[in-house]
């Protein structure tokens, strides 16, 4: 598990974001090729295309479950175990941090001027970020070892 922690925390410093760090760290696992699994959690930094919704860690990690246990089937049946998976997590990212929304988490509006200013000069990127990807890593490891 340290290895992804540290591959997450090395793709994160490289520019990527949060849900590229976290789904990117288990693209060799689900069988995904590292720029594929980059592309695809692409627009989900940010809480969504910096729309500050889900935290791009959580969003990331979520993808990493449907990956895992997912299924192709289109019956509800066969979505409850990934179902279940992502409420585990959820449950467990929120009595670590209270939400998991991105706005919440980095208490600035990173569509302004103003809230970028704050997340440089803070340094927000290298304390709540990256305390969100390692918090999603290991979270990941208790749900769907």
């Amino acid at each position: 598990m340290t290895n992804r922690i540290e591959k997450a925390a090395e793709t994160f410093s490289k520019g990527f974001n949060c849900a590229q760090s976290v789904f990117s760290a288990y693209a060799p696992e689900l069988g995904i090729p590292e720029e594929e699994a980059l592309r695809i959690s692409s627009g989900f930094g940010g809480g969504m295309a910096r729309l500050q919704e889900v935290c791009g860690a959580v969003t990331g990690a979520f993808m990493v479950i449907g990956g895992k246990v997912g299924s192709a089937d289109p019956a509800e049946k066969a979505k409850l175990e990934a179902y279940r998976n992502v409420r585990a997590f959820d449950k467990r990212f929120r009595e670590l941090h209270g939400t998991i929304l991105c706005r919440e988490l980095l208490r600035i509006d990173l569509n302004t001027d103003e809230g970028q200013k704050q997340l440089k000069e803070e340094n927000l990127h290298q304390t709540i970020c990256v305390q969100c990807i390692s918090d999603a890593m290991r979270i990941l490891e208790e749900v769907v070892p």
